[in-house]
């Protein structure tokens, strides 16, 4: 079997389907001014900020099914008590909410992480089990906690590392919508 893939899966991302709940909608504290590149972000005055408190639920749409491997949650160091802590991964639920993923823990959530303060500051990627993540058009991520137990949650860069699967999947036609306006 070939070596499978560890390429950024943000290449792949529906940015029109890619959303955030509980995020602050003022400046550039949105989960779409750090990924908006469709790579990790490198520019330290986008962050993702919770809103109404710690809470935050990323939904992250592909244009083509995917196999994370891992994924990369970072927060600058200067501002650790506010990166997460506790996330819980979910994958393929077209619509989901809070209520959908506050009392959920395994199996239900494809994957439950607790993560240390070293894998956020250094934004070093954290390992999914492979076997849950074989086939996803939608992941979400569900912050649950912070180290400091702040009243907001700071995420300053995500990626989710694996490969694209080959064939199937829906296809991006942004393209193609553009060139039948002619």
């Amino acid at each position: 079997m070939a070596e499978e893939k560890n390429d950024s899966l943000l290449v792949h991302m529906d940015y029109t389907q890619t959303n955030c709940l509980n995020e602050a909608t003022e400046g550039d504290n949105t989960l779409r001014s750090i990924i908006g590149s469709k790579k990790k972000n490198k520019n330290s005055n986008a962050y993702l900020l919770s809103d109404a408190d710690e809470q935050l639920l990323l939904n992250i749409n592909f244009n083509q099914t995917v196999r994370p491997r891992s994924i990369v949650i970072q927060t600058s160091e200067s501002h650790i008590a506010q990166g997460p802590k506790r996330i819980k991964l979910f994958i393929n639920r077209p619509a989901i909410g809070f209520e959908d993923v506050e009392d959920a823990e395994e199996p239900e959530a494809a994957q439950v992480i607790e993560l240390t303060e070293e894998q956020v500051k250094s934004g070093k990627p954290i390992p999914l089990r492979f076997v849950r993540f074989q086939s996803v058009n939608i992941l979400h991520i569900f912050v649950q906690s912070n180290f400091g137990d702040e009243d907001v949650t700071r995420i300053d860069a995500v990626d989710v590392l694996g490969s694209a699967t080959s064939g199937g999947g829906a296809k991006d036609l942004s393209g193609l919508q553009a060139e039948e306006g002619h």
